[in-house]
């Protein structure tokens, strides 16, 4: 037999030694263990968090980059075991959602062993809890955009399937050159129903529902703005926003690196089926600032937060909104006649970004010491109202020292989202947590990714406006794009209605 013919004969073989030989080579297992009395000091922070028996795979690495190789195993309380070795912890998917099913309502153990400088320590083991409570969504979209301040820059609209790492641009500005891409916003989580803001020379506010998609006139003249803020009625037909004239200014001396303001603004409501702006001066007052409107889950009220003007830029720190409400008609499409305040400003809070609970039993909000854009507002937390008892607490459980904002939630109101700078103070990223019956939330875990020390690292943008989707967005990024640099627009028109004092 000559050499080739052995060579062919036996590759096979050859293949599997070599395999063997690299696993060997590359495999590190913890040798000579000594034992540490504390949890590991991981990235993210997983330790004692609750999760969704649909969540994708909580892969980490030691937060110590001098750590070179972690072993880690992971074992269900109501049986099944997890193994991973490597420069991080890195599930296999399918055997991931196997153990965490199979322990629904349970809790699964970590132990990690760290190598350091060739020596290897074993850490006291920690928790993840399971809930009962499935997420009930297929994932989340979001807008990424990196801290340009006064350009556009490269930004977009994506969607990420929550059971896995898959993420998928939905649109991006280099498909709509020069234009800046504002938040997607789905009807109770389902994309059927959407709406996004697009500014710049060819800006539009683009409406889909039940697959019919209409570029609207980006501003409509007797409005004097543009359509931005929404919230989907739950019915379909009725969708409410606020109109702003928004302006930005840096900080010199201040922790604080910008402000974002408005010197105008206002809350109405767009019936989708007429292309009708539905004006009412209840929400629309000449001396007042009304900005974020939320429909309730019922559809039978429309919160929103109001303050009064002030001289801006001046006094832009003086300014404090309420939290307030107003009845909403949806056989007539009328407001009612009174606007209830549900939480007063006064000198040291300002309410904004209110979202419901879709079954509505909670309303979350966010609260700084000023204004409304609260992203930029280190101080900045989460609140929750309950609505039967309109009690309001501070959310200590999920707050940090730095800014939370930007909240939604899942459509069975079990799981909610949100944004933070607590991971290093400059990028936002998102969070999740479940709330009980009684409205106390569970420790928040950040969004998984594969390998989550390399990803976030690297990325140089923030995540902005998050929600959950029942399932994924379906359009053409390529047509959008070119719908979007055509001038073919939509027209809507005014309709008042009553008058507010």
């Amino acid at each position: 037999m000559d050499h080739s013919s052995w060579l062919k004969k036996n590759a096979r073989y050859l293949f599997s030694f070599v395999l063997l030989a690299l696993f060997i080579a590359c495999s590190h297992q913890p040798e000579n263990v000594s034992m540490c009395d504390r949890t590991p000091d991981i990235y993210p922070d997983y330790v004692g968090v609750t999760i969704p028996v649909d969540i994708a795979p909580l892969n980490f690495s030691m937060a110590d980059d001098s750590v070179s190789h972690i072993d880690v195993t992971v074992e269900g309380n109501k049986g099944g075991r997890l193994h991973a070795n490597g420069t991080f912890a890195d599930f296999d998917i399918k055997e991931w959602h196997g153990l965490i099913r199979q322990n629904r309502g349970g809790k699964l153990t970590v132990t990690v062993c760290a190598e350091k400088n060739g020596e290897w320590t074993q850490y006291r083991p920690f928790d993840i809890f399971v809930s009962t409570d499935s997420l009930g969504e297929w994932g989340i979209t979001y807008r990424r955009i990196p801290p340009s301040y006064n350009i556009y820059s490269q930004m977009g609209l994506y969607q990420r399937n929550l059971s896995n790492f898959d993420e998928e641009a939905m649109l991006v500005n280099t498909q709509a050159p020069g234009m800046c891409i504002n938040c997607h916003t789905a009807n109770r989580t389902n994309p059927d129903q959407f709406v996004f803001h697009v500014r710049g020379g060819h800006g539009a506010t683009v409406i889909g529902r039940n697959g019919d998609i209409e570029l609207l006139k980006a501003r409509n003249d007797s409005l004097g703005g543009s359509m931005v803020y929404p919230s989907w009625h739950p019915g379909g037909r009725f969708c409410a926003f606020s109109t702003n004239k928004t302006s930005q200014m840096f900080h010199t001396a201040n922790p604080k690196r910008i402000e974002v303001y408005d010197s105008s603004s206002d809350v109405f409501v767009y019936d989708a089926e007429t292309h009708t702006i539905l004006s009412d001066t209840l929400i629309m007052k000449k001396l007042w600032a009304e900005n974020t409107p939320a429909f309730s889950h019922d559809g039978k009220w429309l919160y929103f937060i109001t303050a009064r003007r002030q001289v801006y830029p001046d006094d832009y720190d003086k300014e404090r909104y309420s939290l307030c409400r107003v009845a909403f008609d949806e056989q007539t499409g009328k407001l009612g006649h009174d606007v209830d305040t549900l939480i007063q400003a006064d000198t040291l809070k300002s309410i904004t970004w209110p979202r419901p609970s879709y079954d509505g039993r909670f309303l979350m909000y966010t609260q700084a010491n000023y204004g409304y854009f609260s992203v930029w507002h280190p101080e900045s937390d989460l609140w929750l109202l309950d609505l039967q008892t309109m009690e309001s607490r501070r959310m200590d459980e999920v707050n940090s020292p730095r800014a939370e904002s930007l909240h939604s939630w899942s459509a069975n109101s079990r799981w909610f989202l949100f944004t933070s700078r607590r991971d290093d103070g400059l990028y936002t990223r998102i969070y999740f947590s479940t709330v009980n019956a009684d409205g106390k939330a569970t420790k928040p875990f950040m969004l998984p990714q594969r390998n989550p020390k390399k990803y976030y690292q690297q990325l140089l943008y923030s995540y902005n406006t998050p929600d959950f989707t029942s399932k994924p967005v379906k359009y053409d990024a390529r047509t959008m794009g070119n719908r979007i640099e055509s001038d073919q627009r939509t027209g809507t028109k005014m309709k008042a209605g009553a008058t507010g004092e």
